[in-house]
């Protein structure tokens, strides 16, 4: 096994705690669930824009709740998540564990419901390692989870494999199985048009390592839900480098277009990638890098506009990358990686410019600590309801690091976008 950067980097941001304050510069923002967001992106803000400003409404706590089986058990972090509808129910994947990082004890429970208020327990999945990822996927009159299992040491990043469990009836689901490669993370699945979609990466051990292989995005599809074979036929592998978590959505012309988070070495620098591909060509992603990093990306189109949910750091500019491009590789990582940790953070909504292949911010989401992994679904026409986990809003602003150490909930919020 590859040395791990994170004890180094545990090390460096442990004694940074002695010296530096475990709140936001913006001390207001503490106690105040729905405070306006600092606006530290005005060189890319859509203040001016003429399309009007969603609305995001305040945050109905899901995870734990009064409306959950009261048998349910869970732990204190409750993060990793996925929704959608099936059967005229919601059912919500999440991730429970003692905090954000690898456990021996993290479940992954399955829930539904019909008001998204009372939830029945649909299925728990435990092995015994670390378990997160769940992606939930309706197609075809079917529904199914998928999940990533990896190690059990809080200070590495292990991943084994995929599996997938088929939903048969209420409560009642295949055993899991593993699928498609191991060490493969699932990122994002969904179906567009009628089509099912899988970005999944392999190789992520290296975004903490210190000799670090190569990781690749695949970009693949399926017949019946359980063999993934690439969109492209003979090419599955769509960005090679240092890429991880990626979605896509496509454009009327059936052009795609890509976000994909960056923060291993790689040619075109630490941050995020935007891309482009076009539709007579969906394998050949154009890609340009953008400073900041989205982390835990999602992407979908209301209109003719393109929006990512994801994460947001708190700071003048909020880049990851500093810019220290005359360092060696290894280094500037670690100092990225240690300004990131000791950073608040936000889970947000941006706009993606698909012609400029640039990124704007528009609002927060309530969230603040360990935040950000967001499941949207449709509520009527122009309206969603988003999923995401936070830090407890109650609590202090918590610098990302601490908050990853502490207890975690799952809210919704609704979205609505005025015409």
């Amino acid at each position: 096994m590859k040395p791990s950067m994170w004890i180094v980097c545990c090390a460096m941001a442990s004694a940074l705690f002695l010296i530096l304050p475990a709140c936001s510069d913006n001390e207001t923002e503490t106690e105040c669930d729905d405070c306006p967001p600092v606006d530290d992106d005005d060189n890319n803000d859509d203040d001016d824009d003429a399309t009007p400003a969603p609305i995001i409404g305040p945050p109905t706590r899901v995870v734990p709740s009064s409306g959950l089986p009261p048998d349910l058990a869970l732990q204190d972090a409750n993060n990793n998540l996925d929704v959608t509808r099936h059967d005229d129910r919601v059912f919500l994947a999440f991730r429970t564990a003692p905090s954000h990082f690898a456990a021996e004890t993290a479940e992954i429970h399955v829930v539904s419901s019909l008001d998204q208020v009372h939830w029945d327990h649909e299925m728990s999945f435990h092995l015994g390692r670390d378990l997160r990822e769940p992606r939930l996927l309706s197609w075809d009159g079917g529904l199914f989870l998928y999940f990533a299992f990896l190690g059990t040491n809080p200070i590495n990043f292990e991943p084994g494999g995929m599996m997938v469990a088929e939903y048969l009836g209420p409560g009642d689901w295949t055993e899991p199985a593993e699928f498609y490669g191991q060490g493969f993370i699932p990122w994002r699945t969904k179906t567009i048009d009628g089509v099912p979609y899988m970005l999944t990466y392999v190789g992520g051990e290296s975004v903490y390592s210190i000799d670090p292989e190569p990781i690749d995005v695949h970009f693949l599809t399926t017949a019946d839900g359980y063999t993934w074979v690439p969109v492209v036929p003979g090419q599955p592998v769509v960005i090679e480098g240092g890429c991880t978590e990626t979605d896509v959505v496509f454009l009327d012309n059936g052009d795609l277009v890509a976000v994909s988070r960056c923060e291993a070495r790689d040619t075109l620098g630490f941050g995020m990638r935007i891309c482009r591909a076009p539709a007579e060509d969906l394998g050949r992603w154009e890609c340009v890098m953008d400073p900041k990093k989205y982390d835990s990306p999602l992407l979908f189109r209301e209109g003719d506009d393109i929006y990512l949910i994801g994460r947001r750091n708190l700071t003048a500019d909020g880049n990851y990358n500093l810019g220290y491009d005359t360092l060696p590789d290894l280094l500037q990582y670690l100092i990225y990686e240690l300004d990131y940790w000791i950073a608040p953070k936000r889970t947000s909504l941006w706009r993606v410019n698909p012609e400029t292949l640039t990124v704007s911010f528009v609002d927060d989401f309530p969230s603040r600590g360990d935040t950000s992994f967001a499941g949207i679904i449709g509520e009527g026409e122009h309206a969603y309801e988003v999923y995401n986990y936070t830090s407890p809003l109650q609590e202090p602003d918590y610098v990302w690091l601490m908050g990853q150490l502490g207890k975690t909930v799952i809210v919704r919020v609704t979205l609505t976008f005025p015409q």
